[in-house]
């Protein structure tokens, strides 16, 4: 192991390391927005909408992030729509974590009891109003866990930007292993990068759904 040749390549590790966490962020963001609407779909079963989302579903979660973004990236321009590699990066992540936040919304939704629901219809509360004060707040605490975990998933499928040329922190590590051939250094460097991300994060998810867990609502 070189330090010298670790330390040459910080710089670029570092710009990698940042463009890493706010792709994640803006695509965790984004993905978070989708889920949630997707799931009000399908838990309100609204006309057009739920069978939209479904569909929806099934093909996110059934595709491999790496097809996902050649077609964003590569099919797109062919029906007239270009898009510069990092905001198909995005966009697929957005695609692809769009539908596990969903499903994770929709086990906490699922997780209400009807008669609160029931007892919401009777006081006149329209599905809007019921989302806003009887299942939003209590399925987003059960969802927790579940968003958490798509969470971690999703900054580690960034990883996959490399396909596409985007030079967050695995391109970064590919790069310089094909210009300088020491793998050993830059491999550790990665996976030390990927670990001062992902490790910090995990326990401060790890304590947010402990603190969610005993919360209570009405009382």
């Amino acid at each position: 192991m070189d330090w010298t040749v670790i330390a040459r390549s910080l710089p670029q590790f570092t710009a990698g390391f940042w463009l890493t966490l706010k792709l994640s962020a803006i695509g965790i963001l984004g993905s978070l927005i989708v889920g949630a609407l997707v799931s009000l779909a399908q838990y309100f079963k609204l006309p057009g909408l739920r069978q939209l989302a479904t569909v929806y579903i099934e093909i996110s979660r059934n595709t491999p992030l790496l097809v996902q973004l050649f077609f964003i990236y590569y099919g797109l321009p062919g029906l007239g729509v270009k898009l510069s590699a990092t905001v198909s990066g995005v966009f697929g992540l957005m695609f692809l974590g769009g539908s596990y936040m969903a499903e994770a919304f929709t086990s906490g939704y699922n997780a209400i009891s009807k008669g609160q629901l029931e007892s919401g219809r009777a006081l006149g509360l329209t599905n809007v109003q019921l989302a806003r004060y009887v299942v939003v707040p209590q399925g987003l605490a059960a969802s927790v866990p579940a968003l958490a975990a798509n969470v971690i998933f999703l900054i580690k499928e960034t990883s996959i930007f490399t396909v596409i040329a985007i030079p967050e922190l695995t391109n970064t590590a590919l790069d310089l292993i094909g210009l300088y051939y020491r793998s050993n250094e830059y491999l550790f460097v990665l996976v030390v990068a990927y670990a001062i991300i992902l490790i910090p994060l995990s326990v401060g998810l790890t304590w947010l759904e402990r603190r969610v867990r005993y919360g209570t609502f009405g009382n």
